[in-house]
């Protein structure tokens, strides 16, 4: 589980990201309320939330990484249910707190709130693959 576990383990999870919000693409949108141009595509198309969103897998997966490590973590089942609880019990509340104090609609809590735990079962997956 080291360096390149962390990094194989970011970009698992990077790439899940992608193919959840590719399928949940039109919800999420509505539910954002992220302007769209006349072909109902994000406006803008900046690279940047690409690029923070993979250094944030990084650090994420880095924290996993030493969290599994130091409570001796080691098997495929164990690190798989810490990353699955991770994402349900510190990651999607604190999306759930975002957005219920800028009256966002549930439904982006449940499409951002269900990638982070995802998102950290893959994590914790990976990085038990190592």
């Amino acid at each position: 589980m080291g360096l390149i576990g962390v990094v194989v383990a970011a970009l698992a999870s990077w790439l899940l990201g992608a193919a959840w919000y590719m399928a949940l693409a039109k919800p999420w949108i509505a539910a954002s309320g992220v302007k769209v141009g006349a072909d109902g595509r994000p406006e803008g198309g900046s690279p940047l939330p690409f690029i923070l969103s993979a250094i944030c897998m990084l650090l994420v997966a880095g924290m996993m990484r030493h969290l599994l490590v130091s409570a001796g973590i080691d098997t495929v089942g164990k690190s798989l249910l810490t990353g699955l609880g991770i994402g349900a019990f510190f990651i999607a509340p604190w999306v759930m707190i975002n957005n219920a104090y800028g009256m966002r609609p549930f439904l982006l809590t449940v499409i951002d709130g269900g990638y982070a735990i995802a998102g950290c079962g893959v994590i914790g997956l990976v990085l038990a693959l190592f």
